[in-house]
């Protein structure tokens, strides 16, 4: 155990899906049960889902999976916001924490443990994804940057984390374009689905 959480971002509104896009259905499951499935089937070692809008019916789809749950009374405020609480409610004896979008259905396990095995096997405390040059999600976070988490400007969000800390970032090379993938839209939600259909 390395003690390494995921931190799923599940409090958004949707606002450009017009539907709660947390429950679509997607590859059998809602979209935020093959998230979670997803990342079970990885080396992270715990899980924190982050909720807001729509909470008590995703409270209710995740609740038999082995997934610790906290409320983010800001969602209205953004992203950063539900960053923020996620690690605020994290033990502190964590090690580490991977920050995960709950609408990236199409991040494989694979992806997420080379990310882990490369922070394991490096003294960086921030490690990115890059598929094609372009960086993704899972963005893991040690702990050491914990305080500097509820400092960070909502205007620039966790990229600025990343910004201000650059020599410390780490750059992991996949074959997975599905760290890249998310769903803003119900024309991409329809697009994504018909892949795998």
């Amino acid at each position: 155990m390395n003690d390494i959480w995921a931190i799923i971002l599940a409090a958004g509104e949707s606002r450009r899906m017009g539907l709660p896009k947390m429950l679509l259905s997607f590859n059998g499951l809602t979209m935020i049960e093959t998230v979670l499935k997803n990342v079970s089937g990885s080396n992270v070692d715990k899980k924190l889902v982050v909720l807001g809008a729509d909470r008590n019916a995703i409270a209710e789809k995740i609740g038999k999976l082995k997934v610790k749950c906290c409320y983010n009374e800001n969602y209205k405020d953004g992203m950063l916001s539900s960053i923020k609480s996620g690690f605020e409610n994290l033990p502190s004896d964590y090690k580490a924490a991977m920050v995960f979008q709950g609408d990236q259905p199409f991040i494989a396990a694979n992806a997420i443990n080379k990310v882990i095995e490369a922070y394991l096997s490096s003294k960086n405390g921030i490690v990115i994804p890059v598929y094609d040059g372009k960086r993704g999600h899972p963005i893991l976070i040690d702990r050491i940057y914990s305080n500097e988490i509820v400092k960070l400007s909502p205007e620039i969000g966790l990229r600025e984390l990343t910004l201000r800390f650059h020599d410390d970032v780490l750059e992991v090379k996949t074959e997975e374009p599905g760290i890249l993938r998310d769903f803003d839209t119900y024309k991409e939600y329809l697009e994504g689905t018909n892949q795998i259909q």
